[in-house]
């Protein structure tokens, strides 16, 4: 059995304080349960998908603050040009995160929240970017876009293995998206 206890507040607003839950009970739920079934999906099936999805936000969260130091700490003549591509991606990054942790929640399990959990997880690995020069930062922003494409296609493999569309479409669009960036940054470069 479930209690739910309320404590009034000024203006005799209800607020929650307490969940007790009947731990006896077969109806109680563990806190790691995943609803999938509740978008008609397999919990089973999706369960690879969900963690693949918390391994990519650890990799996004990573590339995010790099992205953020490399808009902090540009110098040089391209200074102007790449504080605002910088400042562009990072807010596309932040953005991307969200949707990130957001899909996890609604397949029904806690995305992760730590960045002691992000830097253990990640491929992408955190650099220095105080002194780096600017046509480095760009590469390093390259190399990172390489990284999250390559686990965007294994997503792409998961999602459609566990009939995932809403994150295979979901997946889908940031690798577009990173795919055009990088051509664009290594034209920059003067790259093919």
């Amino acid at each position: 059995m479930t209690y739910l206890l309320f404590k009034k507040l000024k203006f005799n607003k209800p607020i929650l304080t307490h969940i007790v839950v009947d731990t006896q009970t077969k109806n109680a739920k563990n806190k790691n349960t995943m609803d999938a079934k509740e978008i008609s999906l397999n919990e089973k099936e999706v369960k690879p998908v969900v963690d693949m999805l918390n391994d990519y936000l650890a990799n996004y969260h990573i590339h995010y603050q790099k992205l953020r130091g490399c808009h902090w700490n540009v110098k040089g003549q391209n200074f102007f040009t790449l504080h605002i591509k910088f400042e562009e991606l990072y807010t596309n990054a932040q953005l991307t995160i969200d949707e990130i942790a957001e899909r996890v929640l609604t397949l029904g399990k806690p995305p992760h929240s730590r960045f002691s959990d992000y830097i253990k997880e990640s491929k992408i690995k955190e650099v220095n970017t105080i002194g780096m020069a600017d046509m480095t930062m760009v590469e390093t922003i390259i190399d990172d876009m390489s990284k999250l494409i390559e686990l965007e296609r294994d997503l792409l493999e998961a999602t459609d293995k566990a009939g995932d569309d809403g994150s295979n479409d979901m997946v889908n669009r940031f690798m577009q998206f990173k795919e055009k960036t990088t051509w664009m940054l290594r034209s920059f470069l003067g790259k093919k």
